[in-house]
């Protein structure tokens, strides 16, 4: 199996015209995505890499109902109108790539799921990846069977260019992966690691998950909540960043969502919270290949 995406996964793409999506839906077609539409209001009619171009996600819908996916390229302030035409057109999933969305914005775009029982994953995602089933967005780059293969274990992570980092640190210890999801860094995600965990957990392809957590929130701490609840079983071995921040003087460091009030969110604080609940946490990067071959 896999988590969220796999061959059935019937893939629109919003501001599919746009400079970031024309250069990443050919990516994805080559790897084998099943991207069956693009809207851009205004446009239709048009093609980006063979895919049919829509003025409307309702236009599109009603030439291609097998849509079950969408992936949101739109610029920051047009993105929850997008999400909300996506969600209230009834597509069950969507990835938002878009970076520097306003909290606000997010937290409607959130509510507005919760409302119709939809997964939003991002924003700020660099996308979702089953390998040799599909992949939504740039992650894995223009090569991504180099890094990624099936395999066993999910790969969930906070950074965008470290989700790939890790798929290969995964690779050398010799070892596939189920699915990757890039959840972004915001500080509202739309998939938690709690979330993501609760996936993994009912995978049966999954037996163990690799977690990359960052400074700021505290989203890796409620991930330790659900260890503590014996709500996710499977081995899961984490890696914080950031931890030599808490040295420098008065500097901020990462990103949105990199926010600590007082030792919540500190990179020191959530590996001890992980490690109290039986996590396995990594010190250096590259000592998640040896921790996967110790519990495996």
């Amino acid at each position: 199996m896999s988590i969220l995406v796999d061959e059935e996964t019937r893939i629109l793409v919003q501001g599919i015209t746009g400079r970031e999506a024309s250069e990443k839906v050919p990516e994805m077609v080559e790897y084998g995505s099943k991207v069956v539409a693009g809207v851009t209001p205004g446009k239709g009619g048009q093609e980006v890499a063979g895919v049919p171009v829509y003025d409307t996600v309702r236009e599109a819908l009603e030439h291609h109902p097998e849509i079950n996916a969408s992936i949101v390229y739109v610029p920051p302030f047009a993105a929850k109108d997008a999400a909300f035409e996506a969600l209230e057109n009834g597509i069950p999933l969507l990835n938002i790539i878009t970076e520097r969305i306003p909290v606000k914005d997010a937290w409607e775009i959130y509510e507005k799921a919760q409302e119709k029982d939809a997964r939003v994953v991002g924003p700020t995602s660099v996308g979702i990846m089953s390998p040799g089933k599909t992949k939504l967005g740039p992650i894995g780059g223009n090569k991504p069977g180099k890094v990624y293969k099936p395999g066993k274990i999910g790969i969930v992570s906070k950074s965008g260019g470290m989700t790939t980092e890790t798929a290969w640190v995964v690779r050398q210890a010799g070892y596939g992966v189920s699915t990757a999801l890039g959840l972004g860094g915001d500080r509202i995600a739309g998939t938690t690691f709690e979330d993501a965990l609760k996936l993994f957990e009912e995978d049966d392809q999954t037996e163990a998950v690799v977690m990359f957590g960052e400074l700021g929130g505290t989203y890796e701490e409620k991930a330790a909540e659900l260890l503590e609840q014996g709500e996710f079983t499977k081995p899961l071995v984490a890696f914080i960043a950031g931890e030599f921040t808490e040295k420098l003087p008065s500097q901020q460091y990462g990103h949105a969502g990199a926010i600590i009030r007082g030792s919540k969110g500190t990179p020191s604080g959530k590996k001890q919270r992980l490690r109290e609940v039986g996590a396995e946490v990594v010190n250096v990067h590259h000592e998640i290949a040896g921790k996967l071959k110790e519990v495996l």
